[in-house]
This record gives structure tokens, sequence and C-alpha cells, in this order.
């Protein structure tokens, strides 16, 4: 949610107005489909990561803005708390050396901001929750100190009307409360955006959808939340729970939460945009002065800002995102589903994987969501989450009598995704060293059965084994998780355990 926007207070008629607001810009995005006022093709691709900021010890760091001063680069802006930063990259062409390209860039960058930060006794580290985060790090009075996180935590306290309830029951059992919404600020991630046409937007996001499972098994990273192991990818429930406006009435009445994996395949657009419209009110009720209608009657391109704004707040794992770029609107599909690191190395071969999947997916003659329930691929979701690399799937048969079975990840990864994601790269133009280079590094994280997750938890249990306390163990396995994310090398080949024997603590 990167508007500016300006703390304040809201009353009936302006939630009343900005409903109107929201149908009018509906409305203009219907007319903008119908008269095929959208972007063509351009095959272009973004890349978002939001990083952590800690300490030599490990420990979480609140100096953002600091941080943020000493880059001095609009490439980077602030998060949700004051320990994160997000990281932009310009779009590029899907195509040649685009990966490589896309790795060097982010090398410069991040070597950048860890020098700044150095010079206040911090340093990056782009990990999917940080181990050492603890409850009093995600409190309110850590947040930002932008207007816009103020507002979102007040209006989403609001309206849930009591503590937020954060239960999640995996390796340990997680149980506590909060008052905020800054629990959402552990969870850190990579935003894939692919530029597509609106003709092919419900293909992609339904490949998006069906592809997630395996993306998550390949590259779960975030395996702790405040001192516990529970999912190998703990950032989806926690976010969830984190920003659930929900209280257990409503949550038992099948109320939708405003983080959802969606309920159906879809055959256009406009359908995800409607149901933001139908199923959840508005969070920021703030109002343009734009007409959207009056300006589609004058030929021009309306910002649609009030959609954009509640598209903001509702956060599917496969977000819809309209936007203009040189006065022309286009469409965009947001995959937030990956968690960020351990390297750039990784976190490339993660988004090689992701679109090259997704373009093949969308392309077969028999789509893979015309053969998989939705809520087969929601659970596949789920598996992935709490088991990672070692989950099963439930997935399409190949052959001629069809039906779905159950499934491996690495074995479905490994023997069918990575030979799709390959000849998608392929229809995309990526020049075969990238191919080979980054999906290398899935497949061996298959042959390995080793990601970012199974790392964090294999060195963590071997430095309980060597006398450390909890608290000591989670700091030693994220100061040796830094050290090796900056060395670069990607994460199948990292050697499990502290450097050397350390004495008890």
């Amino acid at each position: 949610m990167g508007e500016k926007v300006v703390a304040g207070q809201f009353d009936l008629s302006d939630r009343q107005r900005y409903r109107e607001k929201l149908q009018k810009c509906l409305t203009g995005l219907e007319r903008l489909l119908d008269e095929k006022r959208f972007d063509r093709a351009k095959n272009l691709m973004g890349v978002e990561i939001e990083l952590n900021l800690a300490g030599r010890d490990g420990m979480p760091k609140m100096l953002n803005g600091q941080v943020l001063e000493r880059i001095a680069s609009r490439d980077f802006q602030t998060e949700l708390a004051m320990f994160n930063l997000e990281v932009n990259i310009a779009p590029h062409r899907l195509g040649g050396r685009v990966f490589d390209r896309l790795a060097e860039e982010l090398r410069t960058s991040l070597a950048y901001a860890d020098r700044k930060a150095g010079e206040v006794d911090a340093g990056i580290v782009m990990i999917g929750i940080l181990p050492t985060l603890d409850r009093d790090d995600l409190v309110s009075s850590n947040l930002s100190e932008v207007d816009r996180y103020t507002l979102l935590n007040d209006q989403i306290v609001a309206a849930r009307g009591e503590d937020f309830q954060l239960d999640i029951d995996g390796v340990e059992h997680l149980r506590c409360t909060s008052k905020s919404i800054a629990p959402e600020a552990a969870c850190t991630s990579v935003q894939l955006h692919l530029q597509v046409t609106p003709a092919r937007f419900a293909d992609v996001w339904n490949a998006a959808q069906a592809a997630s499972a395996a993306q998550i098994a390949v590259g779960a990273n975030s395996p702790f939340l405040f001192g516990r192991e529970l999912w190998r990818e703990s950032r989806p429930p926690l976010f969830l729970q984190a920003t659930d406006t929900r209280p257990p009435e409503l949550q038992a009445q099948g109320v939708r939460p405003r983080t959802w994996f969606g309920e159906r395949w879809i055959s256009s657009a406009r359908e995800l945009f409607e149901e933001n419209l139908r199923y959840f009110p508005a969070l920021l009720p703030i109002c343009d002065d734009e007409d959207p209608l009056k300006v589609l009657d004058a030929g021009g391109i309306p910002k649609l800002a009030e959609l954009v704004l509640h598209n903001g707040t509702v956060y599917r794992w496969n977000r819809p995102v309209y936007d203009i770029a040189d006065g022309v609107p286009h469409l965009r599909v947001e995959n937030r589903v990956l968690p960020a690191g351990p390297t750039i190395t990784d976190v490339i071969a993660n988004a090689a994987f992701y679109y090259g999947l997704v373009r093949a997916l969308a392309e077969e003659s028999r789509p893979v969501w015309t053969r998989l329930p939705f809520e087969a691929a929601e659970a596949n979701f789920d598996a992935a989450c709490r088991d990672g690399i070692d989950a099963r799937f439930v997935w399409p048969r190949r052959g001629r009598y069809g039906g779905t079975g159950e499934v491996d990840a690495v074995t479905l990864v490994r023997d069918e995704l990575l030979p799709l994601a390959a000849a998608g790269l392929d229809a995309w133009g990526v020049e075969a060293a990238d191919r080979d280079l980054y999906l290398g590094v899935i497949e061996e994280r298959c042959r390995r059965r080793v990601n970012g997750a199974a790392w964090q938890s294999a060195t963590f249990h071997r430095a309980l084994e060597q006398g450390l306390g909890r608290g000591a163990a989670l700091a030693a396995t994220t100061r040796r998780y830094a050290e090796l994310m900056h060395v670069g090398e990607p994460v199948h080949t990292w050697p499990v355990g502290l450097p050397e024997p350390v004495p008890l603590g």
C-alpha cells in the first residue's frame, strides 16, 4: 500500500461517498475493458523485496528512518515496522539475460543499502521472518512513522473491536494476542509483478494460483516466530491472523478474511475487483476529487484512485493490479507468495521458476485449473506452508485416465513443473544460460531437499545440541544466516550448523 494518505477520522458520509466512488471506479474499469483501452502486451516483469534490519548480534534494529535517510534513493521505501525496508527494481522485459541483469542490480542495491545501514550499526537481512523477533518488538510503537500505517492500524483495530488472536500450531504451538497489526510486519516477502493484457489476465491469475503451492514448497524460508518453530512458511497464517478484521462470530459465519487465497477460478480480471468491493468493507475511505466517468467521457484515463486504494487493503496472495504508465492503463498480476531470501541467487531462481511456470501453465491446451478443483489448489497451498519441501499435493494425473492423485512436492516439481518452467522461459525468449542456471538452483533444492526453512531449522537444532539455550540458538542461527546470505552462494550449498563449537550459554 504505497499511496500517500493523511491520518484522520472518518464519519458515515465518508464511507457512503467512498462506496459510491468505488462503484463508479468499477464502472470505469468495465468501460476501459470494453473499449480495449489497455496497453498491449510488453512482457514486463517487476520485483519488490521486503527486508529486515538487524544488528551484528542478530537482533532487530528499529532504525529504518535513519537508514533510509542515508540510502537516499527512491528505490528504497519504508515498510510497516521500523525494522523493515523495501527495495523496488524497475520493470524489465522478459527475455535474453534478464535474470542475470536483475541479479546484478539487486547485488549492487543491497550491498549499498547494507553499507549505509552499517553506519548506524545495522545490516540488511533478507529472510521471511527474522527468527530473533520478540513479541515486544511487534507493538504499535514500533510501526514506521508514516501516516498510512498509523491510519491502517487504527482502522483494522477498530473494525475488529478486540485483540488479535495469533494461534499457529506447527512443530510447536504459538498462542498469543496482539493489540495492533504490528505482527504483520514480521512477514517480509518478495512480490513478483507480471503485466498482462485483459484477454490473458484470467489464465495468468489461475496459473499463478495453481503454482503457488509449488513456489512455497521450494522457497519456504519462515519457520520461526516469537521463539517458536511453527510452519515451514509461517507468513501466510501469521499475515491472515494479524490483519483479521473478523471477530470469532463473523469467522463462524464464514465471512471472508482480508488475507485470502480466493475461492474459485476466474474468467476475467473484473471478477476479482468486483469481489473486493462486494466482500470487503472499506478500511480507508479516502476520496479523490476525480470523477472517473467524466474523465472517460472526455477521452482521458482515470486513476481509479479509490479502487486502487481499496484493492491494496485486500491481501490476496495473487493480487490484481490496475496502474497507469506513460498515460496508458495496464493490468498486472502481483504474486505475493514468496518469502524474502535467502540469497539474491535464490530470489532470482524463485522468480525464474515462477515466470516460466506461469507462462507454460497459462498456455496449456488443457489448463490445470480445468482438471484441479480450486479447493485442492487451496489445500495444496496450506500443505506447502505447513510442510515446505516435504509437502504432498493433490495434482492432475497424466495420461488417458485423468483424475487427480497425491504426489510429493519434490517429485512434482522435478519431474513435471521444472520442464514446464523451462518451456515457459523459452517462450519468453530467455537465454538458455539464464534458464539453466536458475532452474538448476530449484532442481538442486529438490535433489537435496533443502530450502531456507530446512536450513534454518537444522542449524537451530544443531545449535541446541551444542548446548546453546533457545534464544541464543536463534540469535546464532540468524547471525550465521546473515553471514552466508552476504557470501551469496545459494542456500542448498550452505553447511548446516554454526561455523565452530560454541561455549555453553
